[in-house]
Formats: structure tokens, sequence, C-alpha cells
């Protein structure tokens, strides 16, 4: 029989040989565990600085630009590069997903994606109105922009009665957009074939919402319960909190403004709207918001159809215009003409921002849309409830 000494030594021998295996596994485990927080801390970092940027840059835009169509360009732009960045960081951090608190944080997230896509099918709506008021400044335009020497009376009538079918359209805008009635909770398509019967509405209905919709509501339920991380939630997620809440942020922003700027049905700005201060977001996010509600303040935006600011200057030219033509004798006065050629300028150059923009900016909303959905539909499938219905 081996000696009771022999076992204990090759006993103890074992046991240091697994002690120091063990250090050497726990050494390697930690070394590995910091370097996938270095880099998840990282890629957080870097995220919140592209949204710091993205939005600072948005922030300092002059009064002229602020809330233009070119503006609006850049603003969905930035969002749509935030959108599409932290859907990746969902992806990269899927084993922290389907973990208490983040999955509750994520499925708030989804819930207001999904009342953020109503928002972007009424901001299409809100595009193909701007689309109709377009069409009367083309008609004015044709009617007095003529090569002969002197405006005809006839011209005026032309032009006159398109400015009041334009004045009628910018008024009327709840029934402008009955022809988008119907609501369509499949995000896009359309499964009615009877609705296919115009192919010049079927686009504009696959997008729609319905008459009875508010945008106000819609931005409230979407604030509502939106509140910062505490910090044992940011500890438990891995600092994986921060980037939700802050796309919610920035989600809600974003949405704000499309009802601000864009006609909307029942247009409301009064949200809450705070964040904190150590975010390093915030700044630039509380700046736009600011400016933003001082714009919709001023007096002469009060009833305005959107703050686009292409919108204001329709406004303002074509009531000029009209009253020069109701104020008009013939033969005009070199004053007079002046004053016609002058707003026609102006509305000419209007005319060429909607040309040249509206198609783009509707092709955003749309890339928008898709944006939100794709996170919404990879990140249900990280939380495991690829069986979710929609509500």
């Amino acid at each position: 029989m081996p000696s009771t000494d022999n076992q204990s030594s090759s006993s103890s021998f074992s046991s240091f040989g697994r002690s120091i295996f063990g250090v050497r596994q726990e050494q390697v485990h930690s070394v590995e565990a910091g370097h996938e927080s270095d880099s998840c801390n990282l890629e957080l970092g870097s995220f919140q600085k592209r949204v710091t940027d993205r939005f600072h840059e948005l922030s300092m835009a002059s009064d002229d630009e602020l809330l233009t169509i070119d503006w609006m360009h850049k603003l969905l732009s930035a969002f749509i590069s935030c959108q599409e960045e932290f859907r990746v960081i969902l992806l990269n951090n899927k084993e922290h997903v389907t973990k208490s608190p983040l999955d509750r944080m994520i499925s708030e997230f989804f819930e207001r994606s999904v009342k953020a896509l109503d928002i972007c099918n009424a901001s299409r709506d809100g595009v193909e109105k701007i689309r109709t008021w377009q069409k009367h400044l083309e008609i004015v335009f044709c009617a007095l922009s003529s090569n002969k020497r002197a405006l005809t009376e006839g011209q005026f009538r032309r032009a006159r009665k398109a400015l009041m079918d334009l004045a009628l359209a910018m008024l009327d805008e709840k029934d402008s957009g009955s022809v988008f009635s119907q609501r369509n909770r499949s995000f896009g398509r359309h499964n009615s074939s009877k609705d296919h019967h115009s192919a010049g509405h079927s686009r504009s209905h696959s997008w729609s919402v319905s008459r009875s919709w508010s945008a106000a509501k819609q931005l409230q339920s979407i604030a509502n319960n939106l509140v910062p991380p505490r910090a044992t939630e940011i500890a438990a997620t891995s600092r994986l909190a921060i980037p939700v809440y802050t796309m919610n942020c920035i989600l809600l922003l974003v949405l704000w403004i499309l009802v601000a700027a864009i006609p909307c049905q029942d247009r409301g700005l009064n949200i809450h709207f705070s964040v904190p201060r150590q975010l390093s977001w915030s700044t630039a996010v509380t700046l736009l918001h600011e400016r933003i509600m001082e714009e919709s303040k001023k007096r002469e935006r009060r009833n305005s159809n959107g703050l686009l600011k292409e919108i204001y200057q329709v406004e303002t030219s074509s009531r000029h215009l009209t009253d020069v033509i109701d104020s008009a004798q013939f033969p005009l006065t070199e004053e007079l003409k002046m004053e016609v050629e002058r707003d026609l300028k102006e509305l000419t150059q209007v005319c060429e921002a909607f040309k040249n923009g509206l198609d783009p900016l509707e092709r955003q909303v749309r890339e928008a849309f898709r944006k939100i959905m794709a996170c919404r539909t990879e990140g249900l499938d990280c939380l495991g409830t690829s069986n979710y219905t929609e509500q």
C-alpha cells in the first residue's frame, strides 16, 4: 500500500496544481472581460460623441437656415445615422439585451418606435399637401411670367384664382388630408385590394393615418414616462441604459421637429422635454428645442400650417401678391409692376426649393421609417419575442 505521506503529498500537489490552473483561468477570464468591457465602453462613448457632434452642428444653424428643407434633410440624415449605429450596438451586445432591467428599457423603446411610425406616415402626408400647394404656385407663376411687355387683366384673374385656390388649400388642411384616411397598421404594406383602384392614390393610402389621429396626442404618448436611467440601472446594464435613453430622446426630438415643421393633423408642440445636463449631447438638444419653441411663439407663426421656412415664405408672398392684384388698376404703374416681380421672384425661389427638396425629404422620411422598423424587428428577435403581436 502506498504510504499516507505520499498520498498527502500527491494530494497537495494536485490541489496546488488545480489552484494554479484555476487562478490562470480566472486571470484569462478577467483579462478577456476587461477587453470586452473596454471595447463596449469605447463603442458607447463613440456613439455618444457622434450624437453630440451631429446635433451640435444642427443647433448652430443660422436663423435663416433653421427649419428650411435643406436643414430638415440634415436632421433626418443625423437621425438615420444614429438609429443605425444604435441598432449595431444592440446586435453587438445581445447577451445583455435579454437581461433585466435592459430588456424592459428596450421593450419600452420599441413601443415608442411603433408610435413613431405613425408620425413618419403623417409627415409623408404633409409633404404631399405641400406638393398640392406647389402646383397652385406654378399656375400663379405661369399666369404672370409672360414675356409680353404689359400684364393683362386676364393674367391677373388667372393668377388671383390660383392664389385663392392656394389659400383655401392651406386653410382646409384637415379636409385636404381626407384621401389619406385609412389607418395602416402594417407599416407600409396595404392589404386591401379595393384601394388599389387608383395608382395615384395607392401610394398615399399605404402611408396614411386616420382622420381622427392626433399628432399632439401621439407625441405626448411617446414622451410619457421617459426618464433618465438611475445609477443602479446604468451599472446593472453595463452602461447600455445610456444609449437606450439617448435614442429615446433623439427619437422624441426628431419626431417633435417633424410635427412642428411639416403640416400634420392636430399639431401640438407642448411636450415636456428635459434631459440631464451631464449627458454630452444635452446642451445641443436643449438649444434646438428652445430655438424651435421660440420660432413657434412668434406672432406671425402661431397659426401657420408648419414652421418650415418655405411654408412661411409661401404664406407671406402669396398674401402680399393677392393684395397687390386686388388693388391693381390698369394700366399698371411701374411701382406695382416691381411689386409683382418681387413677389414672383420670391415664389419662384420657393417653388425651386420644393421642386429640388420635397422628393429627397420624402425619401428620407421613408428611410427613417425603414430604419426604425429594422431596429425594432432585430431587437425583438434579440429579446426572443419574435411572436410579439402588433398593438
